[in-house]
């Protein structure tokens, strides 16, 4: 007897190794740090069902992860005689499933040791296990019986499913759980201690489930027939067919066809080999991916309905996204692609790895509207993660462009209709040290036309993809509860009732203030990396090149002002120093090096000196509010604190709304007076009692705060153009849509006149918003015939410009403003 158990660890160890030959694991948190485990204190794994090949990958996984041995007995006297359990056992045949599930001994005598010796305390570490992650299809027998999906195998099904899908096993490993914090109010109560332990195991291995594998999926055409059969899209068909004079079976196939067109058809195949031929694409392209704050979505995702909701810079984002998430053992989101993508044979694909497809626009096609909502309800209601940009399309400047509504209001009208299953947004920011589309952007900017998506254009693109493109990084946001959003914007929502067609009054204003807070989130999770720090100093200068040590210095020293002040708990800063990320900007080729007996010069040139402005706007937000204070220091030696934050005050909701900062506008002045105490800190400015003082001319103090200005001040001189177009036509002579493109023609003058390298700085868009902010803030109104009108406050604002802008600036405005009258 005393040689079997060494004959039974023998026989386990060839085992192991023989099923190791086939099987091939992808495996997560199998570390003591992130599990947080705590030196001394035993640890004992948990699996859900009895298997004796999920028992041998376990042993596997915690023998390569330097883990606490899970095949040995727990260092316990008179403990449990091994370090691993079974939340439940395998009841039933070779080729029965198994019905209802029962606690196994070892689950129970682990709870007992726990009553039995309160002193002594073990972590439970919940493993999970998954044989393939394939999401289930109705009516597809082959794909219930050898997938691992949310019923449990019997012995030759478990079999099949590791010949088939063994090579794709994905083991998560969770922090652990006190045994001493679950059973210790149940000292007296031993079955009522090991029911608690079993139901917080349970809930955990659902919720874990529920993230990776999604909720089961119907079969396409099941679910292409039953839209159709929807009562939304029933009556929009009748009211198409009475309104067109159609007979119904026509518009009904119409319905169908639309229907098609959008849904997406999922394929665990399609998604393994995508994730097999991005894995080789991005070593192609990049030089890693990081990743951080992925612990958010982990959370989320194990109760609720989650949308991603990235900023959008480039078409590899749709890809990105999903690869991040899949090989972090969460289930790829379906995705919402412009119909631009349904290319012939990229098209397929891409509907096969989750995508689907919707048009530019619904506005003259009620039909097709309808039967998109529908499927967006379905897609909710389920269960089902889904991706979309609120931003529309792909930002050509770097900063994040004003939310769409659309998709947003979608969401939330079904929520409406049905909120059982939570919605909550992840803010997901992607960023690049290089853009694949940079110079495609570049002439886009210019004037020049878009080039519509073509498999011959995606050919081209691919066979030019042997160059580094440097690193990306996915930062995960905090997450948006669309219940939170909708409980401040009308708190008795839930007690009203609501149909496919109903929009509550208040519905504009709680989809505003979701978008709102999407952009804010997702600026609040920038990765600052060493190309956007790089160009964020040399652009600041007048000729775009600056001395090497002084470029280095200043790019410290500004890591420096973010770190005194985080803009977020969210936002990444890189590793190393200014010269590492010097060094790394010329190895990338995007900066020039003058050799000089002095000092080498390092510089922008060509179409670098404008691609760089677009690095630079990935970060421009988080230097806003400082940089504003810079700016008042330009004419003014000294200013009392009162009135630098007044000014900033005033100034603030425009560029607020333009840049998305999180601090609200009616509570900013808090942020103002910390930053002017960190800049007082850092000695860019002097207090004097309650004044604050710049520094004197020629010092190194001055350099950096006028270097400081010069990342906004462009913003604050674009404002200044059209304050003072307005000013030159006078009140009630120019329309919001006369004065936006007088603005945007002359800004575009004053660029080339001025050398300005920016092309946001007559972009039409913020001109835009900005006559929209003034209106909403009261700053103008529209009398009857469309025209603007304003009041003296105007004035008062041209002259707080003054303090701002240099008199070369105000009088340069002056005059193209003239030119163009």
């Amino acid at each position: 007897m005393r040689l079997f158990p060494k004959i039974w660890g023998l026989f386990l160890t060839v085992f192991r190794k023989v099923l190791f030959l086939w099987v091939r694991t992808d495996v997560s948190g199998a570390d003591r740090e992130e599990l947080a485990l705590e030196d001394g204190k035993p640890v004992c794994y948990v699996l859900q069902y009895s298997s004796l090949s999920s028992r041998l990958v376990l042993e596997q996984e915690v023998r390569r992860a330097g883990l606490p041995r899970a095949e040995v007995p727990l260092p316990l006297e008179q403990g449990p005689a091994q370090s691993f359990v079974f939340l439940y056992r395998r009841v039933g045949g070779l080729f029965s499933r198994r019905q209802a599930p029962r606690l196994t001994p070892q689950m129970e005598a682990l709870v007992q040791y726990g009553l039995a010796h309160p002193e002594q305390d073990i972590q439970v570490v919940p493993v999970s296990l998954f044989w393939g992650r394939s999401p289930d299809k109705e009516k597809s027998l082959f794909k219930l019986l050898l997938s691992d999906t949310w019923s449990v195998a019997g012995r030759l099904q478990k079999l099949l499913i590791i010949l088939v899908h063994g090579r794709n096993t994905y083991v998560q490993f969770n922090r652990p759980v006190s045994l001493r914090q679950v059973v210790s109010e149940y000292q007296d109560n031993e079955p009522r201690a090991i029911r608690k332990l079993a139901r917080i195991l349970r809930t955990h291995f659902r919720r874990v489930r529920q993230a990776v594998l999604g909720p089961d999926l119907s079969h396409r055409r099941t679910l292409v027939e039953g839209l159709v059969r929807t009562q939304a899209v029933k009556e929009a068909i009748r009211e198409t067919a009475r309104r067109d004079d159609i007979p119904p079976e026509k518009v009904r196939a119409k319905a169908r066809k639309y229907a098609d067109e959008i849904a997406a058809s999922m394929s665990i195949v399609t998604i393994r080999f995508l994730e097999v031929v991005l894995s080789w694409l991005w070593n192609r392209i990049y030089n890693g991916i990081a990743i951080n704050n992925i612990e958010v979505v982990k959370d989320v995702a194990q109760d609720n309905a989650v949308v991603y909701v990235p900023c959008h810079r480039s078409h590899i984002d749709y890809l990105l996204l999903s690869y991040v998430l899949y090989k972090n053992g969460l289930m790829p989101p379906h995705i919402a692609a412009g119909i631009n993508l349904n290319m012939p044979v990229v098209g397929p694909i891409l509907r096969r790895g989750g995508a689907f497809f919707m048009r530019r626009s619904f506005r003259d096609n009620p039909l097709y509207a309808t039967v998109f909502n529908e499927y967006m309800h379905v897609m909710f209601s389920r269960g089902y993660s889904v991706e979309y940009f609120v931003e529309g399309g792909r930002s050509r400047t770097g900063r994040m462009l004003p939310p769409r509504p659309g998709m947003l209001s979608m969401t939330v009208r079904s929520f409406l209709r049905d909120h059982r299953k939570p919605i909550v947004f992840v803010p997901v920011y992607i960023g690049y040290e290089k853009v694949m589309e940079g110079r495609s952007y570049l002439g886009e900017l210019r004037g020049k036309k878009k080039q519509k998506e073509s498999v011959l254009g995606l050919a081209k693109t691919v066979r030019k993809l042997s160059n580094s493109f440097g690193r990306v990084a996915v930062n995960f946001g905090e997450a948006i509860h669309l219940s939170d959003v909708l409980d401040d914007t009308h708190a008795s929502w839930r007690q009203e009732a609501y149909d496919a067609d109903y929009r509550p009054s208040w519905l504009n204003q709680a989809v505003e203030n979701l978008s709102l807070q999407v952009a804010n989130r997702i600026n609040a999770s920038v990765a600052v990396n060493p190309i956007g720090m790089t160009a964020t100093v040399l652009l600041s200068t007048e000729r775009l090149a600056m001395d090497e040590r002084q470029l280095v210095r200043l790019m410290d020293q500004f890591a420096e002002l973010l770190k005194a002040f985080p803009y977020a708990d969210t936002v990444t800063l890189p590793d190393g120093s200014g010269q590492d990320w010097l060094a790394y900007c010329e190895s990338m080729g995007l900066v020039t090096r003058q050799p000089q007996k002095l000092g080498d010069i390092i510089g922008l040139e060509g179409s670098n000196a404008i691609l760089m402005t677009y690095y630079r706007n990935n970060i421009q937000h988080l230097f806003a509010l400082p940089a504003l204070i810079a700016c008042l220091f330009e004419n003014n030696r000294t200013l009392s604190r009162d009135k630098v934050v007044t000014l900033c005050s005033l100034v603030y909701p425009y560029v607020q709304s333009e840049l998305f900062l999180h601090y609200p506008a009616d509570n900013a002045e808090p942020a103002f007076h910390q930053w002017i105490d960190i800049l007082v800190d850092k000695g860019l400015l002097r207090a004097d009692g309650d004044r604050l003082c710049r520094p004197e001319e020629g010092t190194d103090a001055m350099l950096r705060l006028r270097c400081l200005s010069r990342f906004i001040i462009q913003t604050l001189e674009r404002y200044h153009i059209a304050i003072a177009i307005l000013r030159r036509y006078g009140s009630g002579k120019i329309s919001a849509a006369e004065l936006e493109e007088q603005s945007t023609l002359l800004a575009e003058r004053m660029s080339i006149l001025f050398g300005l390298n920016a092309p946001e700085f007559f972009d039409k868009t913020l001109f835009r918003n900005f006559i929209a902010n003034l209106q909403k803030n009261g700053v103008l109104t529209t009398d009857d015939n469309g025209q603007l009108c304003y009041s003296e406050g105007l004035d008062e604002v041209a002259e707080d410009a003054r303090l701002v802008l240099t008199v070369e600036k105000r009088q340069a405005i002056q005059q193209v403003t003239m030119l163009g009258a």
